[in-house]
């Protein structure tokens, strides 16, 4: 349910776009351009593309309509004054794209708030990859006054000692990135620890 309803919020636009679209050479542009926002904004949502969500669905709210509007403008320029059905669809289309927006923004306002909490702890996928001859033994997450981490227990099944497995990681120190652009201002932090028997990485956000 959840990914049909994602695949129809980005082809929306372009359907849009069908209904007011006038002249073939620029529709066709447009619809093809549309067609390939939607589906890198599908592939982001898959989890084909990394990158973050919320930012990528408000980004595509803001750009497709204006990319819409910028295309009427432009067929404008070479065909007669549009007919009364023409201008009907055009509002229909307005009316449209703006309560996408505004449900984006919505949404993406509610979002940050959420995670402005910090009580949520970092998905699997934050995790460092694992090299061969690295296996993980359990994966949990771990919480206290600084938030929530996501926390795995690695082990080397070719001999390697902690400080060495902590090298092949390439974690000898904690590694920062952003987390979004637009609506997640956190940090992604992965680092790892000896913990005496084994090495324990962990992913949590920074503020």
């Amino acid at each position: 349910m959840v990914t049909a309803l994602g695949i129809l919020f980005a082809v929306a636009p372009t359907v849009v776009w069908t209904r007011i679209a006038r002249t073939r050479p620029v529709g066709f542009a447009v619809g093809g351009t549309l067609l390939a926002g939607a589906g890198l904004l599908i592939s982001v949502q898959q989890g084909w593309i990394h990158a973050p969500r919320p930012d990528a669905h408000l980004l595509f709210t803001i750009l497709a309509p204006v990319f819409i509007a910028c295309s009427a403008g432009l067929e404008g320029r070479h065909e007669s004054s549009p007919s009364p059905d023409w201008i009907a669809r055009r509002n229909g289309a307005i009316g449209f794209l703006g309560m996408q927006f505004a449900l984006t923004l919505v949404v993406g306002l509610m979002y940050a708030l959420i995670i402005s909490e910090g009580s949520d702890a970092p998905p699997s996928n934050a995790l460092p990859s694992l090299p061969p001859g690295i296996s993980m033994i359990d994966e949990g997450t771990s919480c206290g006054s600084g938030g929530c981490w996501r926390v795995a227990t690695v082990t080397s099944g070719d001999g390697l000692s902690r400080p060495d497995i902590i090298r092949e990681l390439g974690l000898q120190q904690e590694i920062c990135s952003s987390s979004g652009w637009l609506l997640d201002w956190r940090d992604l932090c992965v680092g790892a620890r000896d913990n005496g028997e084994n090495v324990t990485i962990y992913a949590g956000w920074g503020y």
